[in-house]
């Protein structure tokens, strides 16, 4: 599950920053899930510790009466544009002393390379399903950790153009196991109807309807 709307008048790319929560719409958006999911056999419920992915998880926790397990190996990831403005008419990309850090979009050379995201969000996949073994598990996390293990589960190259990519806000991005092994991927959007126009495309990250993916 990508967590909700945040409040960033700024407009700042805020990858691992502290300090940014959700905004009424997020937190309305994470009630939607919760309201959505709640009555579903989930039986683990696990959190990247920062503030937007926690309260994107806690009406769920509240629903299912349920403790969140805050998750490191499931935070953004990291990027060194983090804290630069990427809002609407930003320009950060566009100035020379930048380009030094986007030579190379398969590592990706602006950030932590994709291989290692999906060593640490697959660790802690596992650990979610071992904990919920026979019911159900829901990690909340960021866009890019959950778009890049998607990319690798279906067997995809992880070059890819940000704005293309189905992971909107407190989307649900599912893993279906047989024992250990994932059958398929399916995807879904329980608050799609309440993403304003504007976050329908994701832009340079850090870091509706129904879709069924078989690796």
């Amino acid at each position: 599950m990508r967590h909700g709307e945040v409040h960033n008048p700024e407009g700042v790319l805020y990858g691992r920053m502290s300090g940014y929560h959700l905004s009424d719409l997020g937190r309305r958006m994470a009630q939607r899930v919760a309201d959505v999911i709640g009555d579903r056999d989930i039986t683990h419920l696990r959190s990247s510790p920062l503030e937007r992915a926690r309260e994107t998880a806690q009406p769920l926790a509240t629903a299912r009466d349920l403790e969140v397990v805050e998750d490191e190996r499931v935070i953004e990831s990291t990027n060194v544009f983090q804290g630069e403005p990427f809002g609407a008419g930003a320009r950060t990309l566009l100035k020379p002393t930048t380009w030094r850090h986007l030579w190379n979009p398969f590592k990706p050379s602006w950030g932590e390379p994709y291989a290692d995201i999906v060593e640490r969000m697959g660790a802690a996949i596992e650990d979610a399903r071992v904990a919920a073994e026979g019911h159900e598990a829901v990690v909340v996390s960021h866009q890019l950790p959950i778009w890049t293990m998607r990319l690798h589960v279906e067997d995809r190259s992880f070059l890819h153009d940000p704005r293309k990519r189905q992971c909107t806000l407190c989307s649900l991005t599912t893993l279906h196991f047989e024992g250990d092994r994932i059958t398929k991927v399916t995807y879904s959007e329980p608050a799609g109807d309440l993403i304003p126009a504007r976050d329908k495309g994701a832009p340079f990250s850090a870091g509706g309807a129904s879709e069924e993916r078989r690796p």
